[in-house]
């Protein structure tokens, strides 16, 4: 009798589980999931409707005229100057520091590991601000490309570092084994092997350039995004700052088009776990003394500089420098607003990686790559259509906090989003579906079960945006209610001054917040390589 009763009470919950296991919702995915992320990504892409609508607006003679004249001209020749000469220096740099130190038995390989990432931590103004203390004369394109150099190339050396990490040295010992020598070995198998982190890395330092405002106009070298503010803050979102960011955007997604192009469709996945052996570390010999050197050069250029010139003003401007009203104000501002848009950032990002690992499907990648286009637009372009939206249908919300937060969602919703579905991808979904089956709503079994497998990279993802925040300065001096002071914009506004002891202060802050936040990006691409 007991038998019986427990075999009707287990078919049901078997029947249950099963038809759970087969899925919910449609192919692409819980219809309620699939709204909620199509409405994020039409915020997504807010930036590039006004863009395309200013220009249609304009009219072709507006275009031309604005568009086709010498002053743009000089900006386009200066913007490229600094992508092309900067990108192959920044790529150079990072694959030769990530060859260096994980494959060659270079002394203080893992001291140097972290000193390579290090420079993220220091804002690429605050870069500026240390050389122009160290050279007043520094500017042009000479001056752009070192600070851009300097600030930029660990965002190559981090993903190539991690790939030589994870990557199966079977490869290079077959290379050897048929005769190649070391030189060869690098170039024919393990430089092809980086080809996508090269490019990844290429691409966000190309639009880091593209975005940047502070570094360039701190040195007086004029790019399209100083002009553009130049232009905003003189005519007040005219059409000239429209059309100039018309043209920044179209380089943008260029770019964009450029780097998926670069990816080709070579196979960089292996089958089966590969070689089990670390990978053999070649001798520097006569060549150690040389890199060590070099890689100190670096750093003292990167790191030294910087932090000394820091220190420098610090000590001139004596314990005064810290008793300013303004400098808590500012912290305080700056932290509520990074915890802000980085929990905002993340909730927003959740839905979309739910859909794109859960429910994989063309919907989810259009979506998801929607995102991708909004965060690749300067965060000058971003502002500018924040201002012209909520002016002309919300003008309730200008100028308010809702706005800034908003526009730091769209700048760094893709850093939640890579660590949200890294995340999702290892949270199985089977046990979900188990937690259903034992009589959970599906809403109870994804907070105890899902969510909290996935929070320690929804925390990681929200640190990166954290940092981000931390050091925006274009979007944050033109959204930023009235009052609004943060580390960033008081750092501006007395560096432009040529208070550089009064903002000293602001720029070590900035570089304390935003250290513990580097070193988590490196040591989430070390646990990436599996280290």
């Amino acid at each position: 009798m007991s038998q019986a009763k427990s075999t009707t009470t287990v078919q049901p919950s078997r029947a249950r589980f099963s038809r759970i296991a087969r899925g919910r919702g449609t192919r692409s995915g819980p219809w309620a999931v699939v709204v909620l992320c199509i409405l994020i990504a039409i915020f997504s892409l807010l930036p590039l409707g006004y863009v395309a609508v200013m220009t249609a607006d304009a009219g072709w003679d507006t275009i031309v005229k604005l568009v086709f004249r010498p002053r743009v001209g000089e900006l386009l020749f200066n913007t490229l100057a600094l992508v092309v000469i900067t990108v192959p220096i920044c790529v150079v740099l990072g694959i030769a520091g990530a060859w260096l130190v994980e494959r060659t038995r270079l002394r203080g390989h893992k001291v140097w590991a972290v000193l390579l990432a290090a420079p993220l931590a220091i804002p690429a103004f605050v870069n500026s601000y240390a050389w122009v203390s160290a050279i007043p004369s520094l500017g042009g394109v000479f001056g752009g490309v070192l600070i851009s150099v300097l600030s930029y190339f660990p965002l190559v050396y981090i993903p190539v570092a991690a790939v030589l990490s994870r990557m199966d040295p079977a490869l290079e010992q077959s290379g050897s084994s048929l005769g190649l020598g070391p030189w060869r070995v690098f170039f024919r198998v393990v430089l092809p092997q980086l080809r996508l982190a090269a490019a990844g890395g290429a691409l966000l330092v190309s639009l880091h350039l593209l975005a940047e405002y502070g570094a360039f106009a701190m040195i007086q070298f004029d790019t399209f995004t100083t002009a553009i503010y130049d232009q905003f803050r003189s005519t007040f979102n005219g059409a000239a700052a429209n059309m100039l960011a018309s043209v920044l955007v179209l380089l943008c997604l260029l770019l964009l088009l450029g780097e998926s192009k670069t990816r080709g469709s070579a196979r960089y996945a292996r089958v089966g776990a590969g070689a089990q052996s670390n990978p053999t570390r070649l001798a520097l010999g006569g060549f150690q003394a040389p890199a060590q050197l070099g890689l100190a050069a670096l750093t003292v250029l990167a790191l030294g500089v910087p932090l000394f010139h820091v220190g420098r003003w610090l000590v001139a401007g004596g314990a005064e420098v810290w008793t300013r009203d303004a400098l808590i104000s500012s912290l305080l501002q700056t932290l509520g607003y990074g915890l802000a848009g980085a929990l905002v950032t993340t909730i927003l990002a959740f839905p979309l990686a739910y859909l794109v690992i859960r429910h994989p499907g063309p919907v989810g990648k259009i979506l998801e790559g929607a995102n991708y286009i909004s965060s690749s637009m300067p965060g000058i372009v971003v502002a500018l259509a924040l201002v012209t939206i909520t002016i002309h249908y919300v003008p309730g919300v200008y100028q308010t906090a809702v706005v800034l937060v908003a526009a730091y969602a769209l700048l760094f919703m893709p850093r939640a989003l890579v660590n949200l579905r890294a995340g999702l991808a290892q949270a199985p979904k089977e046990l979900d579906d188990a937690a259903q089956a034992l009589g959970k709503p599906p809403l109870v079994a994804f907070l105890k079960v899902t969510l909290r497998l996935t929070a320690p990279a929804a925390a990681g993802g929200a640190a990166l945006v954290f940092l981000g925040i931390v050091n925006e300065l274009t979007a944050t001096l033109l959204l930023a209610p009235n009052g609004t002071q943060t580390l960033a914009t008081e750092f501006w506004a007395l560096s432009s001054e040529i208070d550089y002891t009064g903002a000293a202060p602001y720029a070590l802050l900035m570089i304390l917040l935003s250290a513990p936040m580097t070193y988590l990006l490196f040591a989430q691409s070390k646990k990436v390589a599996g280290q």
